[in-house]
C-alpha cells in the first residue's frame, strides 16, 4: 500500500514533467517552424543566414558593440538567437538601401523593426541610459 505522502510526491513530479515537456515541446516546435521552408523556397532562418552573411562586411567594432550593449537585457540564454534576428534586420536595411557601413541609426531602426512591441520599453530604457535620443524614431515604436 502506498502512503499518502508518497502518492503526493509522484504526482507532483508527474505534473511538473509534464509541463517542462509541454514548454519545451512549444518552443521546439516555433524552432521547427523558422526552418520549414516559405513559398519562396527559403525558411525564416536561410533569410537570417543570408542577410548577415551579405553585410558582414558592412559592420565594424564600433557597430557590433552597440549592437551587443543593445542586446544586453536580453536573458543571456536567449542573446545569440536576438542578435542574429536583429542583425540581420538590420543587414535586410542596410543591404536595401545600399548603406556603405552599419550606423547608429540603422542599427536602432533595425532593433525596433525586428522586435515585438513588448520589448520597446526596455529599448527606450537602454537608449536612456545611453543618452541616444528615441525621437526621431518614435514613428516605428
Amino acid at each position: 500500500m502506498l502512503n499518502g505522502w508518497f502518492l503526493w510526491f509522484i504526482m507532483f513530479w508527474v505534473v511538473i514533467l509534464v509541463g517542462l515537456f509541454a514548454i519545451g515541446g512549444f518552443f521546439m516546435f516555433r524552432k521547427f517552424l523558422k526552418v520549414f521552408p516559405k513559398a519562396d523556397g527559403k525558411s525564416t532562418l536561410d533569410w537570417q543566414e543570408y542577410y548577415v552573411d551579405k553585410s558582414i562586411h558592412l559592420w565594424n567594432t564600433e557597430a557590433k558593440d552597440l549592437l551587443e550593449e543593445l542586446c544586453s537585457p536580453v536573458p543571456e540564454l536567449f542573446r545569440p538567437v536576438a542578435k542574429q534576428k536583429i542583425g540581420a534586420k538590420i543587414g535586410e536595411i542596410a543591404l536595401e538601401e545600399k548603406a556603405t557601413k552599419i550606423d547608429t541609426d540603422l542599427i536602432i531602426r533595425g532593433y525596433i523593426i525586428a522586435t515585438p512591441k513588448r520589448d520597446h520599453k526596455f529599448l527606450r530604457k537602454k537608449l536612456a541610459i545611453m543618452k541616444l535620443d528615441a525621437a526621431p524614431y518614435e514613428h516605428l515604436f
